[in-house]
């Protein structure tokens, strides 16, 4: 009798070379930006050649494009170090900004008052695609 644990299947594993189009993702959780601000770079980014995309947030002076920057690069490098693909064929083909946690903080007022301020982050998805 022949276990089924031992039987090998053919299916193809989710980083499989064998897809029509491959993807590439970077994430970066509770960044410390609001989403509503990076969001404003994201738009900017979205469906432009990799090239483009470092070129525009190098020379943007946002704090959001500093770290969307840095998530461009590593989205860009798993795409060179995992596939060995050539960069000049990668666009940003999906960028989600989510809002993450929200601190809140009191700052002391006259008169023994208190207000609150909210400390905002966000989770930012990057995914590259290769153009075919």
């Amino acid at each position: 009798m022949s276990s089924s644990r031992s039987e090998t299947h053919s299916l193809p594993h989710r980083g499989s070379t064998n897809s029509p189009s491959m993807r590439f993702r970077a994430k970066l959780r509770n960044a410390k930006v609001s989403s509503q601000k990076a969001r404003l770079v994201a738009d900017q980014i979205r469906g432009k050649q990799v090239e483009e995309a470092l070129d525009f947030l190098s020379f943007n002076i946002q704090k959001s494009s500093h770290i969307l920057k840095k998530i461009l690069e590593s989205a860009i490098a798993n795409a060179e170090h995992n596939q060995g693909l050539n960069i000049d064929t990668l666009f940003v083909s999906q960028i989600l900004v989510d809002e993450g946690l929200t601190l809140k903080r009191i700052r002391p007022r006259a008169r023994g008052r208190a207000d609150r301020y909210l400390k905002r982050s966000c989770n930012i998805a990057l995914t590259l695609k290769e153009n075919n």
